[in-house]
C-alpha cells in the first residue's frame, strides 16, 4: 500500500526526480517522459469516464488501474536486476494485453465494417475516447523511443499499442455501435 503523508518534498526543485529504484534523473529524461505519457493517458480516461456508465465505465476503470501499473513498470529501470530487488517490481503482464484484445473482439462483433475513416466526434463519450486514443498513441511513441535506448518490458509496449486500438473500437461503440460515427468525406470542402 502506498502512503503519501506529504505531497511536496522539494527534492525536485533542481530539475531532477527519483525513479522507482531511487536513481535520480532529469525530469526531462526519456524514461520520465514515457511514464508521464502513461499518466497523461490516464487523466484523459478519467475525463472520458465522466460520460460513461455500466460496463464501459467498468472497463475504463480497469484501464486506469492498468495505466498506473504501466507507469510503475516504466519508472523502474534495470529489469535485469528485478530478481535482486527486496520487493518484486510491478511489471505489465501478457494477461493485461490479452484482456484488451478479448474486449476489442467482443466490441467489434457489434460493429459494421468501416467504409471510411472515422472523425473524432459524435457523442461526448466517443469524442473523449478519441482523445484517449490520440494521447495513448503519443505515450506509445515515448515508450518506444525509450525502448530504443534502455531496457523496457515488452509487455508494456504491447499493452500501450493495443490500448489505442481499444479506445478506437470503444469510441465506435459509444456512437450507438457505430451508427452515429462521423465519417470522413475526402475533399468535401474543396
Amino acid at each position: 500500500m502506498v502512503v503519501l503523508s506529504k505531497i511536496y518534498t522539494k527534492t525536485g526543485d533542481a530539475g531532477e526526480t527519483a525513479l522507482g529504484d531511487g536513481q535520480r534523473v532529469a525530469k526531462f529524461s526519456t524514461r520520465v517522459d514515457a511514464y508521464g505519457g502513461a499518466d497523461e493517458t490516464n487523466a484523459t480516461v478519467g475525463l472520458a469516464r465522466q460520460n460513461a456508465d455500466g460496463e464501459m465505465d467498468a472497463a475504463l476503470s480497469r484501464i486506469q488501474n492498468d495505466l498506473f501499473d504501466l507507469g510503475a513498470d516504466l519508472c523502474r529501470p534495470n529489469m535485469e536486476k528485478d530478481a535482486e530487488s527486496e520487493y518484486p517490481p510491478l511489471r505489465m503482464s501478457p494477461s493485461q494485453t490479452e484482456r484488451l484484445e478479448a474486449e476489442i473482439d467482443a466490441m467489434n462483433e457489434k460493429l459494421e465494417p468501416l467504409r471510411s475513416f472515422v472523425l473524432p466526434g459524435g457523442s461526448a463519450l466517443s469524442a473523449s475516447l478519441h482523445l484517449c486514443r490520440t494521447v495513448s498513441r503519443r505515450a506509445e511513441r515515448g515508450i518506444v523511443e525509450l525502448a530504443t535506448h534502455e531496457s523496457v518490458n515488452e509487455d508494456a509496449v504491447r499493452y500501450i499499442n493495443r490500448l489505442s486500438d481499444w479506445f478506437f473500437v470503444a469510441s465506435r461503440i459509444a456512437n450507438d455501435d457505430g451508427k452515429s460515427d462521423v465519417l470522413w468525406v475526402p475533399g468535401a470542402n474543396r
